[in-house]
């Protein structure tokens, strides 16, 4: 619709799209903040900058889409980044950042410094924040940065940019070493996929080229049921799935019965690889999709195995991560 055609309907932008910032004010989420951002196009989610300006809720065309744990929306405040705690933080949302200095189960590193299970980067306050409409876009976007008195200090800054007419979320990611040394690095885009686009009725299509790796037996006696999805099964073991693309980095998560497609898609040459976390567990009922710079076995053993990427002094890296929503056929 052109500019003169629209205004001729519309008298306020805000009638069909845009951004506020809001406070919650109740449960253990009280305090923290939030963006909500609508499009035209049918979006509906909540980017929250006390947590890393990770996404939680989010809706397309009323639909829900993302996953919420039981344990919902939490502040920082109770963040406690101990050994077997992140069970009762863990908010799912469309997405949780996982870094920047370990991803995947607690460990400790060869210089004896404890890791929590996908480290803390989710913990952490954005600054200098922005939430605005700027032409064809609505853009959300700060800093944040993970640091150690006498150590490491990386510096994300992160941009949103979301039609306003659109139904798609482009996530732009700027990482610098801000030391003089050397820095090792993880970080794990966990997009969180829930009931209803979530059920026995869903699909996922990959590329034809990839290469697959289940990471437990049970995973590997699952691999020809990967792209298919069961009802909730009680007390059911999750699985993960390792896949590396050979040349085009998509995948789509497909649901004729709601009549939506979820497609998420990544920089390839920086995100290598895609961890596929298949929970079918009844009342945990949750698809992750889940581009990384690792295989997430934690940061000890991803430097032993050689797989662990390194920031060189004040060097920086670019990551990007793209999800798009479409109506389809049943």
């Amino acid at each position: 619709m052109e500019k003169k055609e629209f205004r001729a309907y519309v008298g306020n932008d805000e009638q069909v799209y845009g951004v506020r910032r809001i406070v919650l004010d109740e449960g253990n989420a009280r305090g923290i903040s939030m963006y909500q951002v609508t499009t035209a196009g049918g979006l509906e989610l909540d980017i929250l900058p006390d947590n890393a300006l990770d996404i939680g809720h989010l809706r397309y065309k009323g639909v829900n889409i993302s996953y919420t744990t039981k344990n919902g929306y939490d502040s920082p405040a109770r963040f406690q980044p101990i050994p077997g705690e992140f069970g009762r933080y863990f908010p799912g949302g469309m997405l949780f950042t996982c870094g920047l200095l370990s991803a995947g189960p607690e460990n400790t590193d060869n210089d004896g410094t404890f890791h929590p299970l996908h480290g803390r980067f989710h913990g952490l306050g954005a600054k200098g924040l922005c939430g605005h409409v700027d032409g064809e876009n609505i853009i959300v976007g700060g800093e944040i940065r993970e640091t150690v008195q006498g150590g490491y200090c990386f510096s994300v800054k992160r941009k949103y940019t979301i039609p306003t007419f659109g139904s798609e979320v482009l996530l732009e990611d700027e990482i610098t070493n801000l030391t003089e040394a050397p820095a090792e690095y993880m970080m794990l885009y966990h997009m969180n996929f829930g009931w209803p686009i979530l059920s026995e009725a869903a699909h996922l299509e990959f590329p034809e080229k990839r290469k697959v790796t289940p990471r437990t037996p049970y995973a590997e006696k699952g691999l020809p049921e990967q792209c298919s999805f069961s009802k909730p099964l009680d007390g059911e073991e999750e699985q993960v799935f390792f896949n590396e693309m050979e040349s085009e980095a998509f995948v789509r998560l497909v649901n004729p019965e709601v009549g939506i497609t979820a497609e998420v898609s990544w920089s390839l040459d920086t995100l290598p690889i895609l961890a596929q976390w298949k929970n079918m567990k009844s009342g945990d009922y949750v698809l992750g999709l889940e581009p990384s710079t690792c295989y997430i076995m934690g940061r000890e053993r991803e430097r032993r195995e050689g797989r662990l990427m390194k920031l060189e002094p004040f060097g920086s890296v670019r990551h990007s991560v793209k999800l798009k929503f479409s109506k389809n056929t049943k």
